[in-house]
């Protein structure tokens, strides 16, 4: 099985991007705030940026050693890279593009992903769907031992890049390629890869899988890529774990044991509505909306998601105020500054 293994670091404006993953047949999922460093790397690993310090091999391959002075050309690695553009000639029929990657004809391809009718047509006549099959195909035009997709949806509207990701999902499951992916949201990620890789100001924040990352984020900036409701507060003591006072009023207990300044990551179905007036923390209704076959209540501090019926007779409407409780297993507490915590796992 070929196993990729990356540890690089890359001067960027604001920072200097570290970065050391290995994986194997396998999607990982890049995740992070904008400008983390997530296009670089996969830059880097194409070839097209050149690192300070570094090393990467792929299998029995040296594509980079930054000791030894070696540094494989973009063109000698065997990588299928689809940009955040797609990079298809428009020019170009959709056949002559992929043509152009494996300097010969692929119908196999085209067929294979469903563009087989379009092979005349021209990138500029083809939605944003279509244009990524196509850049997806001349990708493995080059029969790649090693795929690199950045932002792969990003020109899709909401109910095709669901469709499309699902046709993604499918190809990368018949491949068992190692992949990296770009994305900019949790969704994408949990949908398309086996492990995530969170970046943060160009450091590694955490590698795990979906679960690992729902379950014990590492740091607030994970909590809240993940969808959690993240919030600062002071934590005390208590025999169960701790209590937490938040920013704006209101605490919430934890069965983590933390003390000082921290942050509090609860997710928005870990959230229950409840009488304000025997609540511990409450809040103001901004606005109700369905989401997934739920509600999706947006409150002043929080985001809660709720079946129609899990409220009572609380009432919810737009200006109400409302009570919120979370099983204490539920509330993560993160580091803060000085705090000290103590994770209890549950």
């Amino acid at each position: 099985m070929a196993q990729l293994e990356i540890d690089v670091a890359l001067v960027r404006r604001a920072f200097e991007l570290r970065v050391a993953l290995t994986l194997g047949a396998e999607t990982v999922a890049l995740i992070g705030p904008s400008g983390a460093g997530k296009s670089s790397l996969l830059r880097t690993v194409a070839g097209l940026e050149r690192p300070h310090r570094g090393r990467i091999t792929l299998a029995e391959e040296l594509w980079l050693d930054t000791e030894k002075r070696v540094r494989l050309l973009p063109e000698h690695r065997r990588v299928g890279y689809v940009p955040q553009d797609y990079g298809l000639f428009p020019h170009l029929t959709v056949s002559a593009n992929v043509r152009f990657a494996s300097k010969r004809s692929r119908p196999d391809l085209l067929e294979r992903l469903g563009i087989a009718h379009l092979a005349r047509a021209k990138p500029p006549q083809l939605s944003g769907g279509e244009r990524q099959r196509v850049a997806l195909a001349r990708a493995l035009a080059r029969e790649p031992r090693l795929l690199l997709l950045d932002e792969p949806f990003a020109a899709l509207d909401a109910t095709t890049r669901i469709r499309v990701r699902d046709e993604l999902y499918d190809e990368l499951v018949k491949l068992r390629l190692p992949t990296l992916l770009v994305t900019h949201t949790f969704e994408d990620a949990v949908a398309l890869s086996q492990r995530i890789a969170v970046l943060d100001n160009g450091r590694l924040a955490q590698f795990a899988t979906p679960d690992e990352l729902l379950r014990s984020p590492a740091t607030a900036t994970v909590a809240a890529l993940t969808g959690a409701n993240v919030i600062s507060g002071i934590a005390t003591p208590t025999r169960q774990g701790s209590t937490v006072r938040l920013d704006g009023g209101g605490e919430l207990p934890s069965n983590t044991h933390a003390e000082g300044a921290v942050h509090v990551a609860v997710h928005p179905w870990e959230l229950e509505i409840a009488d304000p007036n025997s609540s511990a923390l409450t809040d103001r209704v901004i606005s109700v909306g369905p989401h997934d076959g739920a509600l999706r209540i947006r409150l002043g501090r929080f985001i809660v998601h709720a079946q129609a019926n899990q409220h009572g007779n609380v009432a919810i409407a737009e200006g109400a105020s409302v009570g919120l409780r979370a099983a204490p297993a539920d509330v993560r507490v993160l580091v803060a500054g000085d705090a000290a915590v103590d994770r209890v796992d549950t």
